[in-house]
């Protein structure tokens, strides 16, 4: 039994979670699971052939490899065994994701959701202590926006919190933040004399030269849980809500969520667990027996192949070119794929892609070229530019141009992977004399500049005034565009598309750009835009 808390992490990361449910969708749905280890097997053939999955030796030939996986889609709610048939069936979690809703929306839902006592915890190999009747990610947002704390570092949520937060009562909640303050003056010091008998691991013995690693894994793969949900980012260690997200965060914390009842019922659980924000119930007769046809199985085919792609780049739109990468992903005629992906797919799917957006947002000099790229990408593929990402030679040019012909305007983009960009004084004058004076030397368009654009995890909070600066000496008006609020932005266009126009006047409003800014229908108080470049 697991004296704390546990999540499986055979990757560490969600944001393959879409990837990995599409392979068992295909492969292992109206299968019977229990004892079937050629399926098992066969299921391990497909993770590795999708890259999802380190091939290997499989040393007993069980197709334990594979289990694992299905434990991790099983913890977060997103399939479930049919008690009565004893086959793998997705919860209407999982059919969302499948059909094309934001993984991060569905999955920032059930990680949230995730509470002990559940089914998974109280599983066979799981068993987490009873003692614990919690919803730790809700219970780590409510701490990180603490005013005492701040911020929680890996070693706090390691050493106190996994092992001491048992449920969501004022008093219990109260001691933590009190155990975390002294643990901050204190260190180790503070620690239980048997820490290591009350806290073992779940195998094996403490390894003395890493006594809390197994602990540490832990609270390192819940933060990166965390991180995907985009409400959170990591900086010189220390975990904090982001800026911009700070009153949804207050929000999500102001009501305790409720616990889902009979743990010990597998199908109960995790149908009840597994429901998308769009059903208060789930209502399907599963009992029902359905013929499976080749077309089903191509049509899975093409779901794995949609949701693979969706995961690498932004899908604005079902075109030529996208029915043609996922015919020949899938080995499916186009004209079959174009009816599947028509028909499940008509917006496209840009959620999955933004999870991984989101990270390079933050990941500094390491992912910038990426980050880069991927802006570009977005501006193309979701918002309909002529867009060309141009960094990377001798010259002082901006990371992105973009060109709306049609509506008459070129502008800049440039990106910025940190979450406290202030646009220094030698940035602020690149703006000013090179990118938008000569931007007759990078750019063939005649047209003239709309707006200039700063794209980052986050933005110092005088960011304003160097803008200002910029839009003064130039006569171009400009803004600095958070990450979060650009995602935010290209989830709606697939619903309600901006204009050009109103893509302009967004950028244009010379200060950070708030969640606000991007309901165009009320008024932005923009500057007159006096153009001063372009021919």
């Amino acid at each position: 039994m697991l004296n704390y808390w546990w999540v499986t992490r055979p990757k560490r990361k969600l944001n393959s979670v879409p990837d990995v449910l599409a392979v068992f969708a295909e492969q292992s749905l109206d299968q019977v699971w229990q004892g079937q280890r050629e399926s098992h097997l066969s299921l391990e053939d497909a993770l590795e052939s999708s890259g999802l999955k380190r091939e290997g030796d499989r040393r007993d030939q069980t197709g334990g490899g594979a289990r694992t996986y299905k434990a991790w889609l099983l913890s977060l709610g997103l399939i479930f065994s049919q008690q009565e048939t004893n086959q793998l069936r997705l919860t209407l979690a999982g059919e969302a994701i499948m059909n094309g809703a934001s993984p991060v929306h569905i999955l920032t839902n059930q990680v949230l959701k995730y509470q002990f006592p559940s089914a998974y915890s109280l599983g066979r190999g799981v068993q987490v202590h009873e003692r614990f009747k919690i919803h730790p990610f809700w219970f780590l947002l409510k701490l990180l926006i603490d005013d005492r704390l701040r911020w929680l570092s890996q070693e706090e949520i390691a050493k106190i919190v996994l092992v001491e937060a048992e449920n969501e009562s004022d008093q219990s909640y109260e001691q933590i933040v009190k155990r975390i303050l002294l643990f901050r003056e204190m260190g180790d010091r503070c620690l239980s004399k048997d820490f290591f008998t009350l806290y073992k691991p779940s195998k094996g013995d403490v390894n003395p030269e890493h006594p809390f690693s197994h602990l540490e894994d832990t609270a390192n793969t819940m933060i990166n849980w965390m991180e995907y949900t985009q409400y959170v980012f990591r900086e010189d260690g220390k975990l904090r809500v982001l800026e911009d997200r700070y009153d949804e965060v207050k929000q999500i914390i102001s009501k305790r969520l409720p616990f889902i009842d009979r743990p010990g019922d597998h199908e109960f659980f995790q149908r009840k667990y597994g429901l998308d924000p769009a059903h208060r119930k789930d209502t399907r007769n599963l009992s029902q027996t359905e013929t499976v046809t080749a077309d089903m199985i191509a049509e899975y085919r093409v779901k794995q192949a949609f949701v693979s792609l969706s995961l690498k780049e932004p899908i604005g739109a079902i075109n030529a070119a996208v029915v043609d990468k996922i015919a020949e992903l899938a080995g499916i005629s186009a004209k079959f794929v174009e009816e599947i992906l028509q028909k499940k797919y008509p917006h496209g799917s840009i959620g999955a892609f933004m999870a991984n957006y989101f990270e390079l947002a933050f990941n500094g000099r390491e992912d910038c070229r990426k980050f880069e790229i991927a802006t570009a990408e977005i501006f193309k593929n979701v918002f309909g530019f002529t867009s060309h990402h141009i960094a990377g030679g001798a010259k002082e040019v901006p990371d992105v141009l973009l060109i709306a012909e049609n509506a008459g305007y070129q502008a800049i983009i440039d990106t910025k992977a940190y979450n406290r960009y202030d646009l220094g004084a030698t940035q602020r004058d690149r703006m000013i004399y090179h990118y938008l004076q000569d931007i007759q030397t990078y750019s063939s368009s005649t047209l003239p500049v709309g707006f200039f654009s700063y794209i980052a995890g986050g933005f110092s909070n005088n960011i304003a005034s160097p803008l200002c600066k910029i839009v003064n000496a130039t006569g171009v008006n400009g803004s600095a565009m958070p990450v979060a609020a650009f995602i935010k932005m290209a989830e709606r266009q697939g619903n309600s598309p901006y204009t050009k126009d109103e893509i302009c006047q967004i950028f244009s409003v010379n200060r950070k750009i708030e969640l606000s800014d991007l309901d165009i229908c009320s008024s932005l108080m923009v500057a007159e835009n006096s153009i001063k470049y372009g021919k």
